[in-house]
């Protein structure tokens, strides 16, 4: 497990495009580009964490932000993109990840790690019931391009 680096493009993006396939996205590819640079450079906050195998093959990634809070003087720090290689999964290889964001996350000051799951992600919500806690709150989504009607 480490942090994500320039190298490691080929993998990264591989495994976005499973991610992205799993959430039946799709993304413009210089909106792919302009995210590994951030996640590498940690600009605007984030970083990014690969899971290598054996052979130092990218197997699990992982795409957070630190970012302010107005209840904390302490940041957050929000997992927004979690991945496992399908042929990698059931070797805790996610559990790993999300060790690994607590750690990087306690070392940018964070207090708290969160993160979001759509309902049917069954076999990843049984490992995320282990290591965190549900919420009560419910997710909106706003497009400010779209004017409200009165």
């Amino acid at each position: 497990m480490r942090a994500l680096q320039d190298e490691d493009w080929d993998d990264w993006r591989t495994l976005w495009g499973g991610y992205l396939a799993f959430y039946r996205a799709e993304l413009p590819e210089e909106t792919s580009g302009a995210t590994f640079e951030r996640l590498c450079t940690g600009e605007d906050g984030m970083f990014g964490l690969l899971a290598l195998d054996d052979a130092g093959m990218g197997i699990g990634m992982a795409n957070c932000l630190v970012h302010a809070s107005t209840w904390s003087r302490q940041p957050k720090c929000y997992l927004e993109d979690l991945f496992v290689d399908p042929a990698a999964r059931g070797r805790d290889v996610g559990r790993a990840l999300l060790e690994a964001v607590r750690e990087a996350a306690r070392a940018r000051g964070s207090d708290l790690v969160y993160w979001h799951t759509q309902q049917y992600n069954g076999r990843a919500r049984s490992l995320y019931d282990q290591v965190g806690r549900p919420t009560s709150f419910v997710v909106y989504e706003m497009d400010p391009a779209v004017t409200a009607v009165p």
